[in-house]
């Protein structure tokens, strides 16, 4: 299970949308305080289901085809909040008062990539699978 390089990818999206969206500040609004993930329900809301839904994928090894849906699903998942923050950044006032967009921002880009690097593994899996099964 750990051996495949679809669980390490998967092992570093739990460590992306787990534990770094608490640390690194997504923004800051126009009075300098820095916002987190954990100050927005949602937010931590969506970033929590995303490392339980690659937690689950790690563990679906033996059924690789809903290994890969349930990648899917949380690419989608990530896209969903990338959009938001991509909503959000554009509707931070930079005119008038100073607003920065955090590093944190960047955190469902980075998932959404070690998914599809897991889910290009899964497939060479299930490649590799089928071409011994004809073998036989």
């Amino acid at each position: 299970m750990i051996q495949r390089i679809q669980s390490i990818y998967l092992l570093v999206v739990i460590l992306l949308t787990a534990v770094l969206p608490f640390w690194v500040n997504l923004w800051s609004d126009e009075n300098g305080k820095e916002i987190f993930a954990q100050h927005d329900i949602l937010i931590s809301g969506a970033f929590f289901i995303s490392a339980v839904l690659a937690f689950i994928a790690i563990f679906l090894y033996k059924k690789r085809q809903n290994q890969f849906v349930v990648n899917r699903l949380n690419m989608i998942l990530n896209l969903f909040l990338l959009g938001f923050f991509v909503y959000r950044s554009l509707n931070l006032s930079g005119e008038i008062s100073v607003s920065e967009k955090g590093i944190g921002m960047l955190i469902p880009i980075f998932s959404i990539v070690f998914l599809v690097l897991a889910n290009k593994a899964i497939r060479k899996d299930e490649d590799l699978v089928k071409s011994a099964d004809r073998l036989r």
